[in-house]
């Protein structure tokens, strides 16, 4: 079916050949989903075995999710409201070759956004569900010596995350199709995919804020929960007595769950939409079409890879399992569905006599787990770099901390040698297409690569339930402990994995920026002109190397918004948890008593005002989301329209580098330190000096691997595809060309700084200072002072 020609894809004739598998297979995935989803509902709860408190302790954290949900997309509708209208009226007035270019890019961002979403939102209210059916399944017949709970426990977490996975790529992929075939009505390929890039925009705007609110969320009430709960009261990890602790849990979903969800699915969605844009640029309907059949198959492939997923493994009471063992469970499953995958491949772009490209699907395939691999490496307990931290907290904190970011920045070497392997072999064998491909390739497993991620945060919930229920036996929790362990690596797999996807879509994005903003052929406009005559791309050059350094800049300043802010909402947290300790009546005393070991009646028991921690965390976290997500957006804006597209080439390939690196270091580092920490509770050392050391290590890591690093794959993606987006109305524009245009987005950019420092948002102000937590001028606030010195000694004695 080979062909170099400019047929456009028609409705009558290839074009329904464009769409078909997709929808085809995204409805197969999404049967799937309701299936797992069927079986998930009939399996055994908290009432089931006579535990009705976990079902409780399920639900609140189900509740406190779906809070924080309705409370994002609440401001995000208003944000898609707006940013929708402005492409609409932008795309009408100042470029509407074919009559309906606004109309069409304006329906694209809305269905974007919707459906990334909605895959956020499915997903977590799925994995709230599967958290207490895991637990049950570890809890098994109530033996320390079941063999079967392990097994089963890993087995219902995995189920769930597969629901999240493949709601992810079903919505996906049946939404590029569907919206290719609408939008593209009237239109040739080369017009379908420009108004395909408002589709993706609003897949990567919602992303964006998605991970950014809820990784704020997630870390602000995780490290309130550790360093008064574990650090300074000496109780355990996810203790019912600790206010924050149900926070804690929620943040697992709403930021590990419906935050990596929105993530890839703007990877999935944006690698096929570039590798579609840079084919219609080429004139070829094999290169179109091809994306479309490989994520079609890939889709096939990941649904019989789960089928594999399964683990002898026991370790009796939990203690003692083979942590390799349990992560090959999941790895044979990954690694059939990537080998049905290439062969499926092979025999597609034989099809498509587009075997140059299969070598590029082939590259960033192994790409994809060469990264995951040494991702592995640099943050499972099993190897040297996470040991060598747990040993640097013998000598305190500070050298946990130390340790822990060489750590980071030496995991930088591996990946960036795979990422620009693959990219100089890709672009060797097909230029700019075969980077875009093999982007579609890493990408085409999303299904169940995305499920051992999110089978991560419901291990961890698991874990929690079992703790917070006294009626649960402590040999459970070493059960969900292993799980949680191996969430742990699979988590920071997953990141790597994301990292790596998005660098290839982001630079298939720029690629394909390139091609449509310097088209002199495209324009009739006498004040523009080509390419050469601007001075080409030179990176030499002031303008561009301006671009470069200024992008260059924006992870780094992007980093530091998301870390100040997990630290200014923590901090509310924190001194909210130590009123509670010292205002609840009776709370303080039982915490004393449990500490001690202590079995507590229920008719004694004293438990937390959680609630306000759960609302102090929603109202934060969605507060400090909008001046990152608002600078990411209007950057690249006021930088195209502003100085000129030659300088916001600049500014891309600037960013991507610099975001590629820092977000490695970020993710990595925090992940060696929080598996630092597992490993001392391996040991049996988590309450020593050096326990508590590693503890720290993870209480500063936390914002690192869950919010900034995480973060900052959006960040890129979202600029690449801002750029797309807007590149028809750049198109061979001089530098400083209608300059006045760019004006407006870079006083919206000031105006929102400002108001933003008005608002305290943007602030150095201790966010405390109001409550008056620097010198006690009453009474109260006298109490609260002396039971946080009394807690600070108890944590001194080793309590």
């Amino acid at each position: 079916m080979a062909s170099d020609d400019d047929e456009t894809l028609t409705i009558g004739g290839l074009r329904l050949i464009l769409v078909l598998p997709g929808i085809v297979a995204s409805i197969f995935a999404l049967v799937f989903v309701l299936v797992n989803m069927h079986q998930l509902a009939k399996l055994p709860t908290g009432k089931d075995i006579n535990k009705p408190k976990i079902d409780q302790l399920s639900k609140q954290i189900k509740d406190g999710a779906r809070a924080f949900l309705v409370a994002e997309y609440k401001y995000l509708s208003w944000f898609v409201a707006f940013l929708s209208a402005v492409l609409l009226i932008i795309f009408s007035l100042q470029y509407d070759a074919t009559g309906s270019q606004g109309v069409r890019t304006f329906a694209g961002f809305i269905v974007g956004a919707i459906l990334s979403a909605s895959a956020g939102w499915m997903g977590m209210m799925v994995a709230t569900d599967g958290n207490v059916r895991t637990t049950v399944a570890c809890i098994g017949t109530e033996s320390p010596d079941d063999p079967t709970a392990l097994p089963k426990g890993l087995s219902v977490a995995f189920k769930t995350g597969s629901i999240m996975g493949f709601t992810v790529v079903g919505l996906g992929l049946f939404g590029v199709s569907l919206m290719i075939f609408v939008l593209g009505i009237g239109y040739n390929d080369e017009h379908t995919m420009q108004v395909m890039s408002g589709f993706g925009f609003g897949a990567s705007a919602i992303a964006l804020f998605a991970r950014v609110a809820g990784g704020i969320y997630t870390k602000a009430a995780d490290v309130g929960a550790d360093l008064v709960g574990k650090l300074e009261a000496g109780i355990d990890e996810d203790d019912p007595h600790n206010p924050a602790v149900i926070a804690d849990n929620v943040g697992d979903n709403v930021g590990d769950v419906a935050g990596m969800g929105a993530d890839l699915f703007e990877s999935y969605v944006g690698s096929i939409i570039a590798a579609a844009t840079l084919g219609a640029q080429l004139k070829s309907s094999d290169k179109i079409l091809l994306p479309f059949f490989l994520s079609a198959s890939g889709i096939v492939c990941s649904m019989i890879g789960c089928f594999a997923v399964s683990t002898n493994e026991t370790g009796k009471s939990g203690k003692n399992t083979n942590m390799a063992g349990l992560m090959w469970a999941l790895e044979k499953g990954m690694y059939l569905a990537g080998f049905l995958f290439v062969g499926a491949a092979a025999g597609i772009c034989a099809w498509l006599d587009e075997m140059k490209s299969f070598g590029c699907v082939i590259i960033g395939l192994v790409a994809g787990m060469m990264i995951g691999k040494v991702t592995e490496y640099f943050t499972s307990f099993d190897f040297a770099p996470v040991r060598s931290i747990t040993d640097r907290g013998k000598t305190g904190a500070a050298t946990v901390v130390i340790q822990g970011l060489g750590v980071g920045m030496l995991s930088c070497v591996p990946p960036t040698v795979i990422i620009v392997a693959a990219i100089l072999a890709c672009a060797a064998l097909e230029n700019d297409y075969g980077v875009a491909i093999a982007a579609v390739g890493m990408l085409a497993t999303l299904g169940i690569t995305l499920a051992t991620d999110a089978y991560g945060p419901v291990a961890d919930n698991a874990g929690g339930l079992a703790e917070m229920d006294p009626s649960v036996p402590d040999y459970v929790r070493d059960r969900t402990d292993c799980l949680d362990a191996l969430g742990n690596t699979t988590a920071a797999t997953g990141k790597g994995f994301a990292i790596g996807s998005a660098v290839l879509t982001s630079l298939s994005l720029l690629a394909a920026f390139k091609a449509q903003a310097f088209d002199s052929e495209t324009t009739g406009d006498s004040e523009t002109t080509a390419l050469e005559d601007m001075g080409g791309l030179d990176i030499g050059d002031p303008v561009i190397l301006s671009g470069v350094i200024f992008g260059a800049m924006l992870p780094y300043m992007f980093a530091a918004l998301t870390m100040i802010s997990v630290g200014k909402a923590a901090a509310e947290i924190i001194q909210e948890v130590r009123r509670q300790f010292a205002e609840v009546d009776g709370l303080l005393n039982v915490i004393k008593r449990a500490t001690a070991g202590e079995e507590i009646p229920e008719a004694e028991d004293v438990l937390p005002e959680s609630d306000k921690c759960v609302r102090i965390s929603t109202e934060s976290s969605v507060r400090e989301m909008i001046a990152p997500g608002a600078y990411a957006i209007l950057a690249p804006l006021f930088v195209g329209f502003l100085v000129g597209p030659r300088c916001l080439m600049g500014l891309l390939s600037g960013a991507i580098s610099s975001g590629c690196m820092v977000a490695i270091m970020m993710s990595n580092a925090g992940g060696a330190w929080d598996n630092s920490k597992k490993y001392c509770e391996a040991l049996g050392i988590k309450k020593t000096d050096q326990g508590k050391a590693c503890i720290v290590g993870d209480t500063v890591g936390d914002p690192f691997k869950d919010t900034s690093g995480p973060s900052l794959n959006i960040l890129i993606k979202l600029m690449s595809m801002v750029s797309l987006t807007i590149a028809p109305l750049l198109r061979d524009n001089e530098d400083w060309y209608r300059a006045y245009y760019g004006a407006i987005p870079l006083a919206l950019f000031i105006i929102c700084s400002a108001v933003l420092v008005v608002k305290g948002i943007l602030t150095w102000k201790d966010p405390l200072a109001d409550l008056g937590g620097s010198e006690p001028k009453s009474e109260e606030e006298e109490g609260l002072k002396s039971t946080e010195i009394e807690l600070a000694d108890k944590a001194e004695q080793g309590l």
